[in-house]
């Protein structure tokens, strides 16, 4: 059903179909998928399967600050799709075919090269220039819920839109890797704005996701990865060199 309904996104809508049919998308899976997320984090805590990171309770002013930071965004998002389909139906790129390998291959590779991108895109929003007038709209979020995960200034969230456009001109991807990705992306992006982590968050396996980026929340630490912390110790490692 994904595959026929892929193609026919890619073959036969048109650019204003494609555009509003992505808005939806992205709305489904932050509307839906969101709350989801938090009732199934709370159910966990109460199993003593999570924890949270910040006992501070939620600030309902800031999650409706979130939510419209996060419509706007999507609507962003919504023209992402745009460049893809020209590029496809002009024969500029070349999909590959579907498998259940080819997508779980492709996803990978976005999901390896998504770590990259945002962790260059989060760089410069740190940049104090960038940070006074971009990235501190994220920031507001001192601690993160499911609502601040798109919550962007308009020029940050266009930066990070770019995801699969910048590398489906260099690798080939299957449609459905690409229909897929912002379902993969929004649940680590979730993990990782959530306010809960594994157990009581000891020990060097437990720093992942929530922990680490709640961090980069609260306190504004130095961490600009997304899902790992590899290319903070690298560039971190590099610095001690100098």
């Amino acid at each position: 059903m994904i595959q026929e309904f892929t193609h026919h996104f890619i073959t036969d809508y048109s650019y204003l179909q494609v555009y509003v049919l992505t808005v939806i998308y992205f709305l489904l899976l932050y509307f839906i998928l969101g709350p989801l997320f938090r009732y199934t984090c709370k159910v966990l805590e109460k199993i003593k399967a999570l924890q949270q990171i910040q006992s501070t309770p939620e600030p309902n002013k800031n999650i409706r600050y979130e939510i419209k930071n996060s419509f706007r965004s999507i609507l962003i998002f919504g023209f992402s799709s745009l460049p893809i389909i020209y590029f496809v139906r002009t024969g500029f790129v070349v999909l590959l075919s579907d498998s259940l390998w080819v997508t779980l291959v492709g996803l990978a590779a976005l999901i390896i090269w998504n770590e990259i991108h945002f962790f260059l895109v989060h760089r410069v929003m740190h940049w104090p220039i960038f940070y006074r007038y971009i990235h501190y709209m994220h920031h507001v979020s001192k601690i993160p819920t499911v609502y601040s995960v798109f919550s962007f200034h308009p020029v940050e969230a266009f930066l990070l839109s770019t995801v699969e456009v910048t590398i489906i001109l260099f690798i080939p991807l299957s449609a459905t890797a690409i229909f897929l990705y912002p379902l993969v992306s929004i649940l680590l992006n979730y993990a990782g704005h959530y306010n809960y982590r594994f157990g009581n968050g000891s020990g060097r396996n437990w720093k992942l996701f929530g922990t680490r980026h709640s961090a980069h929340h609260y306190k504004n630490t130095n961490q600009y990865g997304f899902a790992s912390p590899v290319l903070d110790k690298i560039f971190a490692f590099q610095k001690k060199l100098k």
